[in-house]
């Protein structure tokens, strides 16, 4: 497995961590607020699991942006490459593989 996890402070991203410290399972932790998504890391995450699971609604950069007013299109992915703030975390990528939020149930279909 080639685990990445995109995340920022708080509880789901330090659960994502320990449970993949107590498998003795390796993984890179990127700051997702610090250093956000590339272009081609996004495109494999929305592919996986879709925009709008990338979105998060309760951001306070949500409503001055005007997220809700942009959908899902172009505009509004754009809006998110350049505001990793607007991003729901944790983000675990393997390879093609990829979930938002702490989802040790999928996780443990991972080989």
């Amino acid at each position: 497995m080639n685990i990445q996890i995109y995340g920022a402070k708080g509880f789901d991203t330090q659960k994502t961590e320990r449970y993949f410290k107590e498998r003795k399972i390796s993984y890179q932790y990127i700051d997702l607020f610090k250093y956000g998504l590339s272009k081609g890391e996004y495109e494999n995450v929305r592919a996986a699991v879709g925009i709008r699971e990338l979105i998060n609604v309760s951001s306070k950069d949500y409503e001055r942006l005007n997220m809700r007013n942009l959908g899902i299109g172009k505009v509004a992915e754009e809006v998110l490459l350049k505001n990793p703030k607007l991003f729901n975390s944790p983000i675990v990528r393997n390879g093609k593989k990829a979930t938002v939020g702490y989802k040790p149930e999928i996780w443990e279909q991972w080989d």
